[in-house]
């Protein structure tokens, strides 16, 4: 008689085909930055993000998760939010949308880029010693702060192309501004707790 063995959902399933759709729309994201089509840009990320929060919630509500998905989801963010900084930075230098150029510096993609690269190696190499080491509730935070600081920048620059008031430019610029040094902060603090908590992670495998 046959021995039954539990199902396993298909690699390929619907929260994965969402996190694959993310990636396409990062890379029309990155193309409607480089034509400075901002409008376009605010439809675009509005639903990749849109896609981030669905492929999580049907993986858990479904019983979908996958270690493909798992491993696609985050590389994929970071694709998306890095990718995103680095196009926006040569716009960044242009004056416009109520303020002077530099609103975004090359220390700043930096800092975002060496990050991600650096907890995703991080996370790889743990992982692969069978230790878990999940996103926690800074990173979470960093997250929504660095989409947040987005939508702030592409708002401000659709403004400006539509040549709004002046008062609507500086309020708009004000609120871009204060989002993106409440993001780089985030993004700081949560990659220095990633440290510290990978290097005690560390020492208990050293130990055992």
């Amino acid at each position: 008689m046959a021995t039954l063995t539990p199902s396993r959902p298909p690699v390929f399933n619907l929260p994965n085909q969402l996190t694959a759709a993310r990636l396409v729309l990062a890379l029309v994201l990155f193309l409607l930055i480089a034509l400075e089509s901002w409008t376009w840009c605010l439809v675009v990320f509005t639903l990749a993000v849109i896609t981030d929060w669905l492929d999580g919630y049907l993986a858990r509500r479904q019983g979908l998760t996958s270690t493909l998905g798992r491993n696609l989801d985050p590389l994929v963010d970071k694709v998306l939010i890095s990718g995103a900084y680095i196009f926006l930075l040569p716009v960044a230098q242009t004056p416009g949308a109520g303020s002077a150029a530099g609103w975004l510096q090359p220390w700043m993609v930096t800092l975002i880029v060496a990050r991600e690269l650096i907890i995703t190696s991080l996370r790889s190499f743990l992982e692969n010693r069978g230790v878990t080491f999940g996103a926690d509730w800074l990173g979470k935070i960093k997250m929504v702060l660095q989409c947040a600081a987005l939508f702030s920048i592409f708002i401000a620059l659709d403004a400006a192309a539509f040549a709004t008031g002046e008062t609507m430019h500086q309020v708009l610029s004000f609120a871009r501004t204060g989002l993106i040094w409440a993001m780089l902060a985030a993004t700081a603090l949560s990659g220095l707790q990633y440290l510290w908590r990978a290097a005690a992670l560390l020492k208990i495998d050293r130990d055992l």
